[in-house]
């Protein structure tokens, strides 16, 4: 049973259309090759990322500046992926759930736990929209 819950809370990541990174082998054929923007969900099973965390990603990708690229990690879950995930994001304490932006590899913005925990759904949405639009290049309109 608990199996189900935790797939659901990968599915929830992954419909929004985040790549699963599950190994540290796979977090570092990723992390320090991305071009341009990449955005690293740092899953969990706590309350607020069932709560707030996950659905303020789906909200914040309506934006139209958004990540090139998004992936996931799940902490407790996937223990070593997290833990490789983490060592790219410099002089950042551990914190789950929470977002981490990355521009060619690079940490550029980091959204903490407790900038998430207490706060509500709109509010993690526009923090990550805020970094977005400041890090994001918009997609360009079709004409």
């Amino acid at each position: 049973m608990y199996d189900i819950f935790i797939q659901q809370m990968r599915d929830e990541v992954t419909r929004v259309g985040a790549q699963e990174l599950r190994t540290p082998e796979e977090v570092d054929a990723v992390l320090p090759n991305s071009k341009g923007t990449t955005l690293v969900v740092i899953n969990s099973t706590c309350g607020c990322a069932a709560g707030i965390s996950r659905p303020a990603l789906a909200q914040s990708l309506e934006n139209d500046a958004k990540p090139d690229k998004i992936v996931t990690v799940f902490a407790g879950q996937d223990k070593d992926a997290t833990a490789r995930a983490r060592e790219y994001f410099t002089n950042q304490p551990p914190s789950s759930p929470s977002f981490a932006l990355l521009r060619d590899g690079k940490l550029v913005h980091m959204i903490h736990r407790h900038q998430i925990e207490g706060h509500s759904i709109p509010q993690v949405t526009h923090t990550l929209t805020e970094a977005f639009n400041q890090y994001c290049v918009p997609e360009k309109a079709s004409v």
